[in-house]
């Protein structure tokens, strides 16, 4: 795999010639839907697949996933314009494998408005399916936003295992810090949230839970393990997997990341595993800034390995844009998030050029938008190289996997990136 940023003079075609690839798989596994409307500074990820099928009349996934001894879900992963079609097309190629270096599992979040058509694109390439459907009140109850179970029946059919996700955030992100203390401090409210969410996960066929941790600090730490240990206990009788999100926050005082003296330790042996993630939703009032810091996370997983094991740990980072109109004015200025699709529609509509931000490992770029005054603007975005490093800190500390937050899109250079890098792990057969 390589990674090619778009020069002057660049097109599609010079590109695939210069790495000896068909231009339309070079499309495809970048999700250009516009191949012929490159952007300067753009990064286009090349793969060089290992084994590849010519189609032949009669052939069906089934039958080439058994000529080459691999999973139908490989190749289904490795191709995966294939699901939403009916028929294979003879003499057309299939990617079967590429060089990877390793397996890892993949754990996918998602709402419940998820459409069925992104959704079986995105499952070949999970091992878990975090389903953000569900909300804690105040006094422990638990609340269901949509009807779920023809997502958990499409997981299980795909051998992913669903995961019941958790937080006391409203349907639309906003944190609730007095709900979340009032179930750490209040014993009856635990237990009361509890019963209910063990009964909703065993009644709707769940195979865990994925609990979401926004307030966890060194003062509030005490609080989270106990109630973290008593999770564990109720979620192992019932036979039921158990995942914390953490969505982190790292404290920087001269340039060093800091995590704030928290026991991930103790918290990592009551959970079958911890998942780092900025959870990150539709706007943004903080100011500009990365969307991800990927140097960071690896000073995080540093200190986290010294005393939780690595097979435990789960990072990842949110797939989106933010664009902030300039200057930013504190309680005033907001960024509004967008898809990495709309981020690129954007750059190429304004003749922007992407930069790269080497320290967070992230692109960025600027236009000016002129409604009556011009307005200036920055984007800040991820892209596979902030992809490709994540995978790097994955591999370098032999870490259980990848998080994705969110799957909404189908996003063809993540999937492109971890599987020319990783096999994807199946629990479920």
């Amino acid at each position: 795999m390589e990674i090619y940023i778009v020069q002057v003079g660049d097109n599609i075609n010079t590109i695939a010639n210069r790495f000896g690839v068909p231009v339309d798989r070079l499309a495809y596994d970048n999700g250009l839907e516009f191949p012929y409307r490159l952007i300067l500074g753009q990064a286009i990820i090349i793969a060089f697949p290992k084994q590849t099928h010519t189609v032949q009349e009669g052939d069906t996934l089934q039958s080439i996933a058994d000529m080459y001894q691999v999973s139908y879900f490989q190749v289904l992963r490795n191709n995966s314009f294939l699901a939403d079609r009916e028929y294979l097309y003879p003499g057309e190629t299939l990617v079967i494998s590429y060089n990877t270096v390793g397996s890892i599992t993949t754990n996918g979040y998602i709402f419940a408005f998820i459409s069925q058509a992104t959704l079986i694109k995105i499952l070949p390439n999970l091992t878990y399916l975090s389903i953000f459907n569900y909300r804690t009140t105040e006094s422990g109850e638990v609340l269901q936003y949509r009807e779920d179970q023809q997502i958990i029946q499409s997981a299980l059919e795909y051998g992913v295992v669903p995961l019941l996700m958790l937080s006391t955030l409203t349907a639309s992100g906003e944190p609730n810090i007095e709900t979340s203390f009032n179930i750490l401090l209040n014993e009856e409210f635990q237990d009361r949230n509890i019963n209910q969410f063990v009964e909703i996960a065993k009644s709707k066929g769940y195979y865990g839970v994925n609990l979401v941790f926004n307030y966890l600090s060194q003062s509030s730490q005490t609080l989270y393990i106990n109630f973290v240990r008593k999770i564990s206990e109720r979620l192992q009788q019932e036979g039921l997997l158990f995942f914390i999100t953490i969505n982190y926050s790292l404290q920087s005082s001269d340039g060093i990341a800091m995590l704030g003296g928290i026991d991930y330790g103790t918290l990592s042996s009551y959970v079958d595993g911890m998942i780092f993630l900025k959870v990150v939703w539709g706007t943004n009032y903080d100011p500009p800034a990365p969307i991800s810091n990927i140097n960071q996370m690896r000073v995080l997983v540093n200190d986290i390995t010294k005393t939780s094991p690595p097979e435990k740990i789960t990072v990842g980072s949110p797939i989106l844009g933010y664009d902030w109109p300039l200057p930013f004015i504190p309680d005033r200025t907001s960024a509004t998030s967008m898809t990495v699709n709309s981020v690129y529609e954007l750059a190429y509509d304004n003749n922007a050029v992407i930069q790269f931000d080497e320290i967070s490992l992230t692109p960025f770029f600027y236009y000016s938008q002129i409604i009556g005054i011009p307005v200036d603007h920055i984007v800040w975005f991820i892209d596979v190289r902030t992809i490709n490093a994540l995978n790097d800190v994955v591999k370098d500390y032999s870490l259980y996997g990848s998080g994705i937050w969110n799957l909404m899109f189908y996003y063809p250079q993540l999937w492109t990136s971890i599987n020319s890098e990783f096999e994807i792990i199946k629990l479920i057969n």
